[in-house]
């Protein structure tokens, strides 16, 4: 992210968190969990939105009705004050792990849809909502040594929302179309391309790739990928700004 974007979402953009903070607590039933989803292209900002829309509806919820906005359901804060209310679990951690993407010839244009397990994300959504009585792990991605770390995250039993994000939740095709009907909503982080291009390749050079070989992957493997996602976007319930966390209207 660049660091005027990173600047409007940590300082400009409270406002609009607590918009979009009030719609989710607005969201929960007097008793469970549930999930709500970020989807968007590779470099919209998914995950910056995801954790800071996470930890303001633990805060506003802790502040109480008046702060929230909204009519909060019963016990909506967790008997331990140290576990939050709600959590950001990234879809990364579905990534195939090398080995696998090398025998399936993938590792070449890894992040395309087919190189992630679709059946097992789905799997953890269903678990997130249906095990509420004890921890549920998942699997983290560590760019660092560009792998899957199982087990890596944790939704503790007084969770009761977790904010997944990924590129392919509202793509129709299966298993990924399982996930609106898992979610009580799935938004779409929407970011100008030119945007979301200078973001890719910073992050892909962070991570050793040449500047060249950077830009050729930013636009040739994750600009196939934007190709899909973007067409996904009108299935979203609401498009939310990547660059300061606003609204954007219907068109």
């Amino acid at each position: 992210m660049s660091s005027a974007a990173s600047s409007a979402l940590e300082s400009g953009g409270t406002a609009p968190l607590d918009l979009l903070a009030r719609r989710v607590l607005g969201l929960l039933p007097a008793e469970g969990r549930i999930v709500v989803g970020i989807a968007g292209s590779p470099g919209a900002g998914k995950t910056t939105l995801a954790e800071r829309v996470a930890r303001r509806v633990t805060e506003l919820a802790a502040a109480g009705p008046d702060a929230a906005g909204v009519s909060l359901a019963a016990a909506v804060t967790s008997a331990d004050a140290a576990v939050p209310l709600a959590v950001h679990l990234p879809m990364d951690g579905f990534h195939l792990a090398n080995a696998t993407l090398d025998r399936l010839g993938r590792h070449d244009r890894k992040g395309a849809i087919d190189t992630f397990d679709g059946w097992g994300f789905v799997a953890l959504l269903r678990r997130l909502t249906a095990e509420t009585d004890h921890p549920v792990y998942a699997p983290s991605f560590d760019r660092a040594v560009d792998e899957g770390v199982a087990g890596a995250l944790v939704v503790e039993p007084g969770t009761r929302i977790v904010v997944v994000e990924g590129n392919y939740l509202l793509v129709d095709q299966e298993p990924w179309n399982l996930v609106p009907g898992l979610a009580a909503e799935v938004w779409f982080c929407q970011t100008p391309g030119s945007e979301r291009l200078q973001r890719l390749v910073a992050r892909h050079e962070r991570h050793g790739r040449s500047p060249v070989a950077a830009r050729d992957w930013a636009e040739n493997v994750d600009g196939a990928n934007a190709v899909l996602i973007e067409r996904s976007a009108p299935r979203a319930a609401l498009r939310v700004s990547g660059l300061d966390a606003t609204v954007i209207p219907s068109a």
